[in-house]
């Protein structure tokens, strides 16, 4: 199916470019969120008609991001959770527990815009990248703990606070953790992580 795309979408284009892509993908993601249009006759005359406002609206958001993702700085949200002796979290941590935590830290991210792949279940420190914009992206650190005091250590040290192992298994665990990097969202930017096989 060829479809014009209304902003930027990774892997595919940007705003105004023709592309061809499965008929699932189009109507089930880019469509119905306001993407693009069906690249018919009325459909291009319409968005040629439009267009200036369109890429103006974009130029606006995209700006408003770029302060958000400014303001935001280097930030790191402590997310407290019951876990046991060797990390693992009873229960998990999902981009809504992120949204939240970032909302207490004084910015408004609604969760659709925090990208991950699966919801966190181990202790530890994760990069996570918030999708502010098509094209502005921040990435913060979620420091996930048992309290807040281990929350300070696990920042301090770079790696989890895990009780009751001995130095080599302590070792081993932060080879498994660290540099553990969630991206690519949940249900919002699912269409994103496929776009490889999407496009025809």
């Amino acid at each position: 199916m060829e479809i014009v795309l209304l902003e930027r979408v990774e892997k595919l284009g940007k705003i105004g470019d023709v592309v061809k892509v499965k008929p699932g993908y189009a109507r089930n993601f880019l469509l119905p969120r306001g993407k693009a249009l069906r690249a018919n006759k009325q459909n291009l005359a319409k968005f040629e008609a439009e267009r200036s406002a369109i890429e103006a609206r974009n130029a606006d958001a995209k700006k408003s991001a770029e302060l958000l993702s400014e303001s935001i700085g280097d930030l790191n949200v402590d997310i407290v959770r019951a876990a046991s002796e060797m990390g693992q979290l009873y229960g998990s941590v999902t981009s809504r527990d992120i949204s939240e935590a970032i909302s207490k830290a004084g910015y408004e991210v609604e969760k659709r815009l925090v990208v991950m792949d699966a919801a966190i279940k181990t202790l530890g420190l994760f990069t996570i990248k918030l999708a502010l914009h098509p094209e502005v992206s921040k990435k913060i650190v979620v420091n996930v703990a048992r309290s807040l005091e281990e929350a300070k250590m696990q920042l301090d040290s770079g790696k989890a606070v895990i009780t009751n192992l001995n130095e080599e298994s302590q070792e081993e665990y932060s080879q498994l953790t660290e540099n553990i990097e969630v991206e690519t969202n949940n249900d919002e930017l699912q269409g994103d992580k496929d776009d490889t096989e999407n496009v025809q």
